[in-house]
């Protein structure tokens, strides 16, 4: 598997690779401007592996893209507006303490620009107070609690994708639009932010469409808990119709390894709203069958288009994998954020922006991804929404790999809540407003 040094070395090959740049030519000289973007993904941990390294390695070779011009329009212009990317990666791993310690050397002894980071709700829900306080410029580019910009109002914080609450939406309506059965269900989640809002969005919205459903277990280990001999018994002493999960990452791969030759996966049949990431590292240790989602409609459930094409081109190609969630959010991340720059420095005189003049271009913007339109609609432009797909599991052997078939793909406004609502409001309502044709 691929792996990384400590935070301060790659910070320090990252300076490293930007001098050498300059000296190729591509700035003018030593004291030409750039753009100084900060990377932050999980980079050691049982997190890296999933989700940190796939999506730093998406960084990698679109800002290599943006830098050479190599991008399809209208993202082909030279770096940011003719202005050289230049990547700093940091480790998020550590906790939510020490992240914002990392965001505070990243905007005043690395002097970046822009950070752009973050796959822990935990780690999101600590920085983002932090970079509005210095006025900094930060984009979220993964986590899924909803509380963010819920709870709070930002100026210099953004999401670039959307929230969980769509993702559990999304997979209550695909059992109601299979006619599955469902008069009880077991829930398995990590006991931590993104896990207790997800129990909660998919409960609401179960009981918007299965009233008469009810909660039997609800096994809520511990991030990173790694051995879920207890979870699994229990949940196999209570038999559930279904069985949902937000799990994620090796604690997602392990409780899959346990859970399946006990029986599990052939007891209930299993909902897990982020998954698509483990398909590959698994193979035809993943259980058939499975109800699956990916945070958004990215990788085996993305939809044809010419940047799609594009985009799993460049990450195949140069990784010999297909990019899963991870990569997709921060492909179109970098791409929004690559859009608002450019827009920001149209206004400004071709010079480069300040964060004022960044979030400004940003709010309330539209852009075309690899997983589809991107709309800053929700948190007063902060937030986005997307459209996001389910299907279902099965490993195919004459390709050696797993396979998702009967695939269902959600508009945006179908699975998000509306302008000026809360999620919880809105689950708790039944959906007014949801526009699903």
């Amino acid at each position: 598997m691929n792996s990384y040094p400590t935070t301060g070395r790659v910070r320090r090959l990252s300076t490293i690779a930007a001098a050498g740049l300059l000296a190729l030519g591509l700035a003018g000289s030593a004291a030409a401007e750039e753009f100084r973007v900060g990377i932050v993904s999980f980079l050691s941990g049982q997190a890296a592996d999933s989700f940190g390294v796939p999506a730093v390695n998406a960084a990698k070779v679109l800002i290599d893209a943006f830098n050479k011009g190599k991008a399809p329009a209208p993202y082909n212009k030279t770096g940011f507006g003719g202005i050289t990317i230049v990547p700093v990666y940091v480790d998020e791993n550590g906790g939510a303490t020490r992240q914002v310690q990392e965001l505070r050397n990243l905007y005043e002894r690395e002097n970046v620009d822009i950070v752009v980071g973050y796959v822990s709700s935990g780690d999101c829900l600590a920085v983002a107070p932090a970079a509005e306080e210095m006025k900094r410029f930060l984009i979220l580019y993964d986590c899924g609690t909803p509380r963010i910009f819920e709870e709070a109002n930002y100026k210099y914080v953004f999401r670039t994708a959307s929230h969980g609450a769509s993702d559990n939406v999304a997979a209550a309506r695909y059992l109601k639009a299979r006619n599955i059965k469902v008069n009880s269900f077991n829930m398995i989640n990590q006991d931590y932010a993104w896990g207790q809002d997800s129990l909660k969005d998919f409960t609401l919205s179960m009981s918007a469409l299965y009233p008469q459903a009810k909660v039997l277990a609800d096994q809520r280990p511990k991030f990173g808990a790694g051995q879920y001999g207890t979870e699994i018994s229990q949940l196999m002493s209570q038999s559930a119709d279904v069985t949902h999960s937000s799990l994620w990452g090796g604690d997602l791969q392990a409780m899959i390894l346990q859970a399946s030759p006990r029986g599990l996966f052939k007891k209930t049949q299993f909902v897990l709203t982020a998954a698509d990431h483990v398909l590959t590292p698994l193979g035809e240790k993943m259980p058939d069958g499975v109800i699956l989602g990916a945070r958004g409609a990215y990788g085996l459930m993305a939809p044809k288009s010419a940047l799609n094409d594009w985009w799993w081109s460049l990450y195949q190609d140069a990784y010999k994998v297909y990019p899963v969630q991870a990569p997709y959010r921060m492909a179109q991340a970098l791409l929004g954020l690559k859009l608002a720059a450019e827009k920001a420095m149209a206004a400004n005189g071709g010079k480069k922006p300040t964060p004022e003049q960044l979030a400004a271009a940003l709010k309330g913007s539209e852009w075309d991804s690899p997983g589809g339109r991107i709309k800053m609609a929700l948190g007063d432009g902060h937030q986005a929404i997307q459209p996001t797909a389910i299907g279902r599991t099965r490993y195919d052997a004459s390709k050696k790999m797993v396979v998702l078939e009967d695939i269902q793909r959600f508009p945006a406004e179908c699975v998000n809540p509306p302008v000026n609502m809360k999620s919880e409001e809105w689950l708790k309502a039944g959906f007014p407003g949801a526009k699903c044709n």
